[in-house]
């Protein structure tokens, strides 16, 4: 099992990123400023991660440095409070859930997301699959583009990038697919990401999970 493994970006291909979720990253900066003024396209960013986000937005805001840890901490609270409640949900995916537990036994899993990693244990124990990842998980802490993320894992799995399937549902996942040499499998339910997705070097895309479970075992015994 320890032989191969499955990393998987976590919103659009295990988890639906809900505009109440992004509410609440955003909350964290309302001692400095208005959060509804912050723009919620996360392409908009310089670099699209979390980590990342928080100092372009505190380099706009003047925000001291010093401040950083008790805004992280701050967003991980509320995030863990409001999940706690029940007031906040974390829809998961269609098929999510069977997938990682049919490859559960095949491969080691984990995630490459842009979340702060906190963020993505608290949002994926909620739904139920953090267990299935929680051996190889790395988040945006640190900073850096998708591609350094998903090297900063597949350094942590000790593989060969021959022996790793990478799933993702962005551009960036397909970049970082090709520049570490895995095998991407492009996930959408949506026809035209699908076809983007391709278009920017995808082999394989998948609008179902049960098709994904499909190509991520050719893939592992190609």
């Amino acid at each position: 099992m320890t032989s191969r493994a499955v990393i998987f970006d976590v919103d659009g291909v295990l988890l639906d990123l809900s505009e109440a979720e992004e509410d609440v990253f955003f909350a964290a900066f309302a001692p400095w400023g208005d959060p509804a003024s912050l723009p919620r396209d996360w392409n908009s960013y310089r670099i699209r991660n979390d980590d990342n986000i928080v100092d372009e937005i505190m380099e706009r805001w003047r925000i001291p440095l010093r401040e950083k840890p008790g805004l992280v901490s701050a967003y991980h609270r509320m995030l863990e409070e409001k999940l706690s409640s029940g007031s906040l949900r974390c829809p998961v995916i269609a098929g999510a859930e069977d997938l990682l537990s049919a490859l559960a036994g095949e491969a080691r899993l984990g995630i490459a997301t842009a979340n702060f990693r906190e963020a993505a244990r608290l949002r994926l124990g909620k739904a139920g699959l953090w267990h299935h990842v929680a051996g190889l998980a790395c988040g945006a802490d640190g900073g850096g583009h998708k591609h350094e993320i998903l090297a900063r894992a597949i350094a942590a799995s000790g593989l060969a990038p021959s022996r790793i399937v990478y799933i993702g549902d962005n551009l960036n996942d397909v970049e970082a697919g090709i520049r570490n040499a895995v095998h991407f499998i492009g996930f959408s339910t949506s026809p035209e990401r699908r076809a983007s997705l391709m278009a920017a070097g995808a082999t394989r895309c998948t609008g179902s999970h049960d098709e994904t479970l499909v190509l991520v075992r050719s893939a592992l015994s190609a």
